[in-house]
């Protein structure tokens, strides 16, 4: 399989998984019989964009946003996947593998953040991608967020993740789970910004169709476990306690990404959708 084919299959991946996760975000706004079930089934609305905004006006592919907002469970949830090429400015270039030899690049991938009605039910973040410069190689995740901590939502999320990562490589989950707990650190907080799950960064093993498996599997098996999770916790009642308690968790959440995270920098820095890039941050915070 040549480079062009490799770009090809993983969007195409990305763009499946996409569609996987709406459906299953979709049943479960059906399902739902909890505090605010009277309100109508949430449903995607999605929008395209294209990235045309390079210095040199040339078009530089782009993406799908698909958000469901005010849903019985789902407050606000965004599920994107975009597909880009140009060039790297000669700064960001230095911290881009490969990109000192050639600052030009291509990367597809899938994002998704869920901030949820229920502060009984955690909040997550999922986003996998395969990123080429002259080099190539995939990356990605997913961290449990949740503003009333569960023991057993926690252990249930990392078990699934670690039996994803042992399919693959029985050192993955270690290397990867404590990866992501030194990322998602909010650091002046002193605190991390969430329960944890697993991230991986510049995977090139020297196998392709092995590396895209692994990634292909984070992505099925976050489908499994965290559409479980909320039917676990979607119709029970919450206190008005509570939600300030998850209010103001959200805040932190938003420290993080705005402050911290590269996937931000990233999309903003290359010249990416501001809205797409945003979708990350909750609808509504507070800080104490």
């Amino acid at each position: 399989m040549n480079i062009q084919e490799k770009k090809q299959a993983a969007a195409d991946w990305f763009k499946d998984l996409r569609d996987q996760i709406c459906a299953s975000f979709e049943a479960i706004e059906d399902d739902n019989q909890g505090p605010m079930a009277d309100r109508e089934a949430g449903r995607f609305e999605r929008k395209t964009w294209d990235r045309t905004n390079q210095a040199d006006g040339a078009q530089g592919g782009g993406g799908t946003m698909s958000i469901m907002r005010g849903g019985r469970v789902f407050e606000k949830v965004g599920v994107n996947i975009s597909t880009v090429h140009g060039t790297f400015t000669p700064e960001f270039a230095k911290n881009i593998p490969g990109a000192d030899e050639d600052p030009s690049f291509f990367a597809t991938g899938i994002s998704l953040v869920a901030h949820m009605n229920s502060p009984r039910v955690p909040a997550v973040h999922m986003n996998t991608r395969f990123i080429v410069t002259t080099k190539d190689w995939f990356g990605g995740g997913a961290d449990l967020n949740a503003p009333l901590p569960n023991a057993q939502d926690t252990e249930d999320f990392h078990k699934a993740l670690e039996g994803c990562c042992n399919r693959h490589d029985p050192a993955y989950y270690a290397k990867y789970k404590k990866w992501c707990d030194e990322y998602f650190y909010i650091q002046h907080r002193n605190r991390a910004r969430g329960e944890g799950g697993i991230f991986y960064d510049q995977l090139n093993s020297g196998d392709w169709a092995k590396d895209f498996a692994f990634t292909q599997d984070v992505g099925r098996t976050f489908n499994e476990i965290y559409p479980a999770l909320i039917r676990r916790h979607m119709n029970e009642e919450w206190t008005p306690e509570e939600r300030e308690t998850q209010l103001e968790y959200r805040g932190y959440y938003a420290e993080f990404n705005l402050v911290y995270d590269r996937g931000t920098t990233f999309g903003l820095k290359t010249g990416g959708n501001v809205e797409a890039i945003l979708m990350s941050l909750p609808p509504e915070a507070k800080w104490p």
